[in-house]
C-alpha cells in the first residue's frame, strides 16, 4: 500500500499480475512533434509497434488474455480527446484519471490546463512512457498507477475520467464503463473519444444502461497536412 501523492488517500497494489512490454522489445525511441491549436507537445514513442508483437513476452501476453500492446502507438482518438481537454473551462484543483493513458497526450493536455493527473494503464511500461512524456513537455504534477480496469484499486476517485480508444474490443466495454460509474466523483465528467469502431453500438447501450446524462459530438483529428480521422467524443456527466 502507498499513499497517492494527487489524490492524498491510500492505494492498494492491484492483487492481478499485470504485463509490462519489456525494454528488449523496443529497439528504437521516435519522438513525435503533436500540434494542437496553440499548443505543441513532444511525444516519445515506440519505433515500428508492430515490431513488438513477436517478442517472447508479448505472445505469452496474449495467450494469457488476449494482451496486445496497442498502447505503443499514438492513436487518432487520443488527438481528439487532447482536443476535448484542450477547449473545456475547466474549474481550478480537478484530479484527472487518465484510464489506458498509453502515451500520455490527453493527460498531457489536461496538465497544461491545470489539472492534476493520474496516468494509469494495463501495461507498466505504458505507464512509464506516459510519465516520461509529461516530463518532456515540463510537467510534474502527475501520479502513476498501472491497474486492470476490471480490478480497480477499491478508494480509486477522480474528478475527470479520460478515456480515449478502448473499446476496440466489445469485450471491454461493459468494463469500462463499470470503471467510470465506479470512480468517477459526483459531478464529475467523462470525456471518451472513439474512432467510431465495431464496438460503438456496444458503447452507447452501455452508457444508456448506466443511466447518467451523455452528449455526443464529432470529433476529428489528424496531423497538420496529413490523413484526418472522424470519430465521437462522449461528455458523461455523473449527476
Amino acid at each position: 500500500m502507498r499513499r497517492n501523492l494527487v489524490t492524498g488517500t491510500a492505494m492498494t497494489a492491484n492483487l492481478r499480475p499485470l504485463p509490462a512490454t519489456p525494454p528488449d522489445a523496443i529497439p528504437a525511441v521516435v519522438r513525435e512533434r503533436v500540434i494542437l491549436g496553440d499548443h505543441t507537445f513532444l511525444i516519445d514513442r515506440p519505433g515500428g509497434s508492430d515490431d513488438l508483437l513477436a517478442h517472447p513476452a508479448v505472445r505469452a501476453a496474449f495467450a494469457a488474455d488476449e494482451y496486445l500492446p496497442y498502447w505503443a502507438d499514438l492513436w487518432p482518438a487520443a488527438r481528439m480527446l487532447a482536443k476535448a481537454v484542450l477547449a473545456e473551462p475547466w474549474p481550478p484543483g480537478l484530479i484527472a484519471l487518465e484510464v489506458g493513458c498509453g502515451l500520455g497526450l490527453p493527460g498531457i493536455a489536461a496538465l497544461a490546463r491545470g489539472l492534476r493527473v493520474v496516468f494509469s494503464d494495463y501495461d507498466a511500461t505504458a505507464v512509464e512512457f506516459a510519465a516520461k512524456n509529461a516530463r518532456l513537455n515540463g510537467f510534474d504534477t502527475f501520479e502513476t498507477l498501472p491497474f486492470d480496469w476490471r480490478d480497480p484499486p477499491a478508494n480509486l476517485r477522480a474528478d475527470v475520467v479520460l478515456a480515449s480508444d478502448l473499446t476496440y474490443e466489445a469485450r471491454h466495454v461493459e468494463p469500462l464503463v463499470a470503471l467510470v460509474g465506479r470512480v468517477l466523483a459526483p459531478g464529475g465528467l467523462c470525456l471518451w473519444t472513439d474512432q467510431d469502431r465495431p464496438p460503438a453500438t456496444a458503447l452507447k447501450a452501455e452508457l444508456a444502461r448506466l443511466g447518467w446524462p451523455v452528449e455526443t459530438k464529432v470529433a476529428r483529428a489528424g496531423e497538420p497536412g496529413g490523413q484526418r480521422y472522424k470519430g465521437t467524443l462522449y461528455r458523461i456527466r455523473r449527476p
